[in-house]
């Protein structure tokens, strides 16, 4: 059963970020001395930045993996990467590009999802599905989280790691971290803001709806949903 959380403001919305990230981060610091998240592009990077920016967890520990990255350069305006290092990097936080677990550049996409299969399981040596920490995740207007589309195959991918070359939003090709994995970590974070995606989040809260790809991250685990005053407008 998914833990809702509808803001009162914006400042709210953040502040609630800030506390489950950041407990999430030292439980996980003083169990293993890291603390591994998944991180989103979009809109969550401005929210990641202000946790960094706030929190009292010790960031050097925290090892960031991508939930879903484009598959071109990373000075490019589509890479989740480079949107995370430059958001970083404009506010003076410098985190080495050592606790970044990036994609292979100049390559396919399978062959980047190949790649990122094997630096994942460097990680999670003795899972055969990674259990990350937390994953932060988004939700677009379609209802759409990391690259897994409505009604595309990918839903139905069962290794670890997919790649995509047909994304209904550009650029189309991309690697994506799939339902296993996201339905397997110890704490699944929704971050979602804005009225254009209201109607999306009524559907899968409030109707159980379970056509949209954020609808079937059930993570047995923790799963927590934290929304802005416009998002959760339908959801008492």
């Amino acid at each position: 059963m998914a833990q809702i959380f509808v803001a009162e403001d914006n400042d709210k919305f953040q502040e609630r970020l800030l506390t489950v990230i950041t407990e999430n981060a030292n439980n996980a610091i003083s169990t293993k001395d890291k603390f591994y998240i998944g991180i989103s592009g979009g809109s969550c990077v401005k929210y990641l930045v202000k946790v960094i920016q706030d929190t009292k967890s010790d960031t050097s520990k925290w090892v960031f993996f991508l939930c879903d990255e484009r598959v071109v350069q990373e000075d490019s305006a589509d890479s989740n990467y480079g949107a995370t290092k430059s958001a970083l990097e404009a506010v003076n936080i410098n985190i080495p590009e050592s606790q970044f677990v990036r994609i292979k550049q100049g390559v396919s996409a399978q062959e980047a999802a190949d790649d990122y299969i094997a630096k994942i399981k460097t990680y999670f040596t003795n899972e055969s599905i990674p259990q990350f920490d937390l994953l932060f995740l988004g939700m677009g207007p379609d209802g759409h989280t990391c690259s897994l589309f409505p009604g595309h195959p990918l839903l139905n991918a069962t290794s670890i790691v997919a790649s995509i070359t047909d994304s209904p939003k550009p650029p189309s090709e991309r690697i994506t971290l799939t339902l296993p994995v996201l339905n397997n970590a110890n704490c699944v974070l929704f971050a979602v803001a804005g009225e254009e995606k209201a109607p999306i989040v009524k559907k899968i809260l409030v109707d159980g709806d379970k056509s949209f790809p954020a609808a079937l991250v059930t993570n047995p685990g923790k799963l927590l949903w934290i929304l802005d005053p416009k998002a959760g407008k339908y959801v008492k």
